[in-house]
């Protein structure tokens, strides 16, 4: 019985828009985040429809008395959002795996057993599995840079312009990066601040709230962008037109999207509209190269030289170049996101 319990959480966590392919791995992922009553409890929630308690005491009459208690657990845990406005009855609905559970558990910082166990079971499921799920038609992330790496500030497109995206965000939150948690977790990673992962109204609430993240203002998440780009760390965000949810700042040695794309050559990513480019003036000290987290720029005699069909857009070959010389513009093809609707009808599972 307890086995066809989380054979359909499988399956009903499966029909995300970011979904979980069937793997052994998934099955000890399930087993530590949803233990005893709480994987019955999460069949019974919804991925993109809020529920009360109220509703949910009526879908579950069994477990009435103790759902509250139960509920909470999950939302600690990192496997169920919640929140409550004024005046308003909480409601509850369950996280999918990416914005959601696979994240959640370590945003906190903390380290616990439980916690390294999962990060060896995500680990081998991300290098598995999981890393097809991630470039499954449409990446779920994408490249965007900041305005200081462009040759140009006035070419930043209507999409890459964080500073304004972030003007439409109403609550801002940093909690840790999973990905260097988990690759610590298990003796691998490396020595780049942790302290980077930021997301944004609802789920930024729902985290600050469960001890999971730090509630910060929108100066402090520019810093942060400024800062990362600074320790060569790559901008991400959302691959969908005008959304902002989240945004990481990502190495390459540990990141799950790029592991999985720089390791398997899958398209886990969306490179953004724009491309370094050299000028004459170039010193040759090598300093791009060594930042470049793809490998798109090695020196030819004393020039760097940029292979543009590698090149990622990210801008973190740009901040370290003292004579200016290498800098970001526009590609000759742009790349925008896609609207919020064509990305789930492109992502979602029949």
């Amino acid at each position: 019985m307890e086995e066809n319990v989380y054979q359909r959480l499988a399956e009903h966590l499966d029909r995300a828009i970011n979904g979980v392919p069937m793997s052994p791995h998934l099955m000890e992922i399930l087993h530590i985040l949803y233990p005893g009553e709480e994987a019955e409890v999460a069949l019974n929630l919804a991925i993109y429809e809020n529920r009360t308690l109220s509703q949910l005491r009526e879908m579950m009459p069994d477990k009435a008395d103790r759902l509250e208690e139960i509920l909470s657990s999950m939302a600690k845990r990192g496997t169920v959002l919640t929140t409550q406005k004024p005046g308003k009855e909480r409601i509850y609905r369950l996280l999918p795996s990416v914005v959601g559970f696979a994240e959640a558990p370590f945003l906190s910082g903390e380290d616990t057993p439980e916690l390294r166990r999962l990060a060896r079971h995500w680990k081998e499921y991300l290098d598995a599995e999981f890393g097809e799920e991630l470039a499954r038609k449409v990446p779920l992330i994408r490249v965007v840079p900041v305005g200081e790496s462009l040759r140009d500030p006035s070419q930043v497109l209507p999409f890459d312009a964080l500073e304004e995206l972030l003007d439409k965000v109403d609550y801002y939150a940093v909690g840790h990066c999973p990905c260097r948690q988990m690759a610590r977790f298990v003796g691998e990673g490396c020595e780049h601040p942790v302290e980077r992962c930021m997301h944004f109204g609802t789920m930024g609430r729902y985290l600050v709230d469960t001890g999971k993240a730090r509630a910060i203002d929108k100066e402090e998440a520019l810093r942060i962008l400024r800062q990362a780009t600074e320790e060569g760390l790559i901008h991400v965000c959302d691959n969908v037109e005008g959304h902002v949810r989240t945004i990481c700042n990502c190495c390459p040695c540990c990141c799950g999207f790029f592991r999985a794309k720089l390791g398997r050559g899958l398209q886990t990513v969306s490179s953004s509209s724009y491309v370094a480019r050299v000028e004459e003036d170039c010193a040759g000290c090598g300093i791009c190269e060594e930042r470049c987290p793809v490998g798109a720029v090695k020196l030819s005699g004393d020039t760097a030289v940029v292979d543009p069909e590698v090149c990622i857009g990210c801008g973190v070959c740009t901040p370290t170049c003292q004579e200016e010389a290498i800098r970001l513009e526009v590609r000759e093809r742009i790349n925008p996101p896609m609207s919020l609707q064509d990305f789930i009808a492109a992502r979602m599972k029949m």
